[in-house]
């Protein structure tokens, strides 16, 4: 290779140009960074994610039914049948409210969402139609990390402003 094709390759490419100064926007699973403008597919990535979640949980409902239906067939007796689905629907509540609850506030530290991971696991139905109502009116979670972002571009803004140019261009104070 010549020292033109060398110099060439390490040459930076014009798309690589730096990142605008300022925070950076946090991506939401599925959606990216589009939530910002709403741009790149933003209004069709809603409603694919708002059918998508309705249909896997019409799809995990039947398959209850079925579980459901394999245990009447099994004759387990009717206190298992209705712990079964008393069980499900507490689950499921439980899930939808903690979801939706997830989509508003961002969980503590210190808060027990470790603990539930096995309920919201029992109750995903309920997770999934939380998903899918709130897909019908935002991105989940776009109105907590858009509140975040704007807040994080005027503590920028106000940082930037407080600046009066170059120090190292300033003159030295005069001692009294």
């Amino acid at each position: 290779m010549s020292d033109n094709d060398q110099r060439d390759q390490s040459r930076p490419t014009p798309s690589a140009a730096p990142a605008a100064p300022g925070p950076e926007p946090e991506p939401i699973k599925f959606f990216g960074t589009t939530w910002v403008e709403h741009d790149g597919g933003y209004a069709l990535r809603r409603v694919g994610m708002a059918a998508g979640s309705l249909v896997t949980a019409v799809a995990a409902a039947f398959l209850l039914r079925m579980a459901y239906e394999g245990l009447q067939i099994g004759d387990v007796g009717p206190f298992l049948s209705i712990s079964v689905v008393v069980l499900f629907a507490i689950a499921s509540s439980i899930a939808f409210a903690k979801t939706w609850e997830s989509f508003g506030t961002r969980p503590r530290p210190s808060s027990d969402e470790g603990a539930l991971k096995g309920l919201k696991a029992i109750g995903f139905i309920g997770s999934l139609i939380a998903y899918f109502l709130r897909c019908l009116v935002e991105a989940p979670g776009e109105k907590l990390r858009r509140a975040e972002y704007e807040r994080a571009k005027v503590e920028f803004a106000r940082r930037r402003g407080a600046r009066t140019g170059n120090p190292a261009a300033r003159r030295p104070k005069r001692k009294r």
